[in-house]
Formats: structure tokens, C-alpha cells, sequence
């Protein structure tokens, strides 16, 4: 919902208060349920609502978005020494509805049988976010970077149970070791009667007995991780390279999230790229264009002779084969395009003048012909 006003979806003032907001949330989201509202734009009128909300309900987010104009802060920034910044939050995306959203959510849907809250038993950990800045060489040759990354991992001591090695679990009373049960909630729509995760269990069916020392009974800690970072030769600003499994851990039994690193590359000073083509402009005395000869130039790595043909215009575009950036994961590359210009002397000497007029005296207008052209149709 880039470029929308959250205030305005909710039409809210941007001074107003946190429960002014919650109960202009449900209110919306009241009248525009499809489930109750059947008219065409409901279902994306209700959409906007949720998203509004999962901002502007979270004071963080609220933040970002009233400093930022986005929820997430400002993206790409300065990353020190790691060559990193985070622009989630830390943590990352989130895979539902975070903060006050998802209590209201949960709220809402389970007016309708549905179930706002996961169970805690084969979930999938958050996703981790981040951005790294990369020199105009690193992107084209690749590059292996070592990080820091804060994370979620599972307990290693109790492999993610948060019993202590070696005693037993018992089972839950409240849901007679099903991890479900009937829970009877309040909501705008009245009483409702749903089945849930277990509260007490978080939906195991399992209570511990004696709790792992190391997580304090939790499954996972919060940890320093060092991982090395492979960025393949030819990735591009914009570009995500995912790590499966460096995310964090799931609260329970499942499997880790993933880690997304966001690639912004640098400008360089002489090279600009278009997909795996690199290009650049080649400024050279008006005499090479006119008379011909051979220019060594650079490339990214080592130099290359270019032949100039007599009477070359300026603004020709040479195509070099093969000597642009390699393409992601084969063996092949793109090429190098450049672009010549002529560079006419400032200052004359007073015999350069002499020679220049004597040589302009000896062209006629068909030695022109674009300009004689141009003559022809405008004057």
C-alpha cells in the first residue's frame, strides 16, 4: 500500500492516540469483514484497514512510519564495520501479525471458527533481514564476508524441548495431552465458542517437569552468531541473496527462518552497468576520431587496446564481447560498451589556428553530410 496515508485509512488524526486508533480499527474492521460486508470492495477495503493498523497499532512501527514514511526505518543505511545495517528491527520480518494486530486479529476471526493465535508445534522461525553494501568490484567478482548476526537459535542442552536432559514430561490437564481446546471468548461480534492452542501447553499436549537451566525451559536462546556470507560473482543492486535455515528458530518444534541480506552496490567512478553490460565514455582529442589509431582502455581487471577507425563520429557506441560482468551462476558474461566523444582543444596556439583554418578551407558541405542536411530542411 505504498504511497497511502495510514492516518487517512483509518481517519485517524496523526496526533491521535493509541486507543483512539484501536477503536477506529475495529470499527473499520467491523463494517468491512467480508464476511459481514458482501460488497465488491470490502475484501480490499478490509486489507488496507489490517495493514494500516499493523503499523500505526505498534509504537515502534509508528514511529519509523511518522520519522521515515515506512514502518521499517530507513533502509540501506550506513552498515559499520560488519558492512551490515538492519532494517527490520532486528529481528526481521515477521510471518503474521505483530504487536496489538494480532490480539485484535485473533479477536475478529475467531468469531468465524478460526484460530488468531499458533500453535507453538511445528511453526516455522522468523525470517532475519538485512542490507549489505558492496563495493562496484565485490558485485562483479564476488566476495566472502564474515557477520555478526543476532538470531534465535534452539537450545542446544535440551534440543529445543526446554525439559532438562534426562526427566520426563507429564501431560497437560487442561487439554488431556491434545494440545487443543475449547476456549469461550468475548468479542464485537457477541460469544463465541472455538477451538484453540492449549494455553497452558502452547499446544504440545506436554508439561515439563524440570525446566532446562540453560533456556530457563524456553526451547531456544538468544545468540551472537558468525556466519560467512558467499555473494556469487555478477549479483546486482537490488538483488537478495537467502541463506536457508540462518534465520531464527521457531518458539517450538519446526524449522528456522532464513536469512535475506538485501544487496546495495556502490557507484563506481568510471563504470556504470546495465544488467551484466558495463559502459562508459571514452573522451578523446578530436584528432584520434578523425584520423584513426589505437586506445588502450580499461577494464575491470587489466586494460584492452581499442581500434579507432578513420572518421569515426563522436557519440559512436563500441561493443566490446565477453568483457562486462559474468553472469550469475554460468559461465558467460556480458559486454563492454563504449561510448566515444570528442574532446576539442580550449586554447589555440596562433600557428594551430593557422593550420585548423587551412584544413577547414579545403572541406566542402559534402564532407558533412548531416549538416548539409540540416542546412537543407531547417534554414
Amino acid at each position: 500500500m505504498a504511497n497511502k496515508d495510514y492516518y487517512q485509512v483509518l481517519g485517524v488524526d496523526k496526533n491521535a492516540s493509541a486507543d483512539e486508533i484501536k477503536s477506529a480499527y475495529r470499527r473499520l474492521a467491523k463494517k468491512y469483514h467480508p464476511d459481514l460486508n458482501k460488497t465488491p470492495e470490502a475484501a480490499e477495503k478490509f486489507k488496507e484497514i489490517n495493514e494500516a493498523y499493523e503499523v500505526l497499532g505498534d509504537d515502534k512501527k509508528r514511529a519509523n512510519y511518522d520519522q521515515f514514511g515506512s514502518a521499517d526505518g530507513p533502509q540501506f543505511s550506513g552498515a559499520g564495520g560488519s558492512g551490515f545495517s538492519d532494517f527490520f528491527g532486528g529481528s526481521g520480518f515477521s510471518g503474521g501479525f505483530g504487536g496489538g494486530f494480532s490480539d485484535i486479529f485473533s479477536d475478529i476471526f475467531s468469531a468465524f471458527g478460526g484460530d488468531g493465535r499458533r500453535s507453538r508445534v511445528n511453526e516455522r522461525g522468523e525470517d532475519i533481514n538485512l542490507a549489505m553494501k558492496l563495493s562496484f568490484e565485490e558485485a562483479i567478482f564476488g566476495v566472502e564476508k564474515t557477520i555478526v548476526v543476532g538470531k534465535v537459535e534452539t537450545c542446544a542442552s535440551c534440543s529445543g524441548t526446554g525439559a532438562k536432559n534426562g526427566t520426563a514430561f507429564t501431560t497437560c490437564p487442561d487439554c488431556n495431552g491434545l494440545g487443543r481446546v475449547r476456549i469461550q471468548q468475548n468479542t464485537m461480534f457477541g460469544t463465541t465458542i472455538r477451538e484453540g492452542a492449549c494455553p497452558k501447553c502452547g499446544g504440545t499436549g506436554k508439561i515439563i517437569k524440570e525446566r532446562c537451566e540453560d533456556c530457563a525451559g524456553k526451547g531456544y536462546k538468544k545468540v551472537q552468531k558468525q556466519i560467512t556470507v558467499k555473494i556469487p560473482a555478477g549479483i546486482d543492486d537490488g538483488q537478495t541473496v537467502r541463506m536457508r535455515g540462518e534465520g531464527n528458530a521457531p518458539r517450538g518444534r519446526g524449522v528456522a527462518g532464513d536469512l535475506n541480506i538485501k544487496i546495495q552496490v556502490m557507484p563506481h567512478k568510471l563504470f556504470k552497468r546495465d544488467g551484466y553490460d558495463l559502459m562508459f565514455d571514452l573522451y578523446l582529442p578530436f584528432t584520434t576520431l578523425l584520423l584513426g589509431g589505437r586506445v588502450e582502455i580499461p577494464l575491470t581487471k587489466g586494460t584492452f587496446n581499442l581500434d579507432i577507425k578513420e572518421g569515426t563520429q563522436s557519440g559512436t557506441t563500441m561493443r566490446i564481447k565477453g568483457k562486462g560482468v559474468k553472469v550469475l551462476n554460468k559461465d558467460t558474461y556480458g559486454d563492454l560498451l563504449v561510448t566515444l566523444k570528442s574532446e576539442p582543444p580550449k586554447k589555440l596556439s596562433a600557428s594551430q589556428r593557422e593550420i585548423l583554418e587551412k584544413l577547414a578551407d579545403s572541406f566542402t558541405e559534402s564532407d558533412f553530410p548531416k549538416y548539409k542536411d540540416f542546412k537543407k530542411s531547417n534554414l
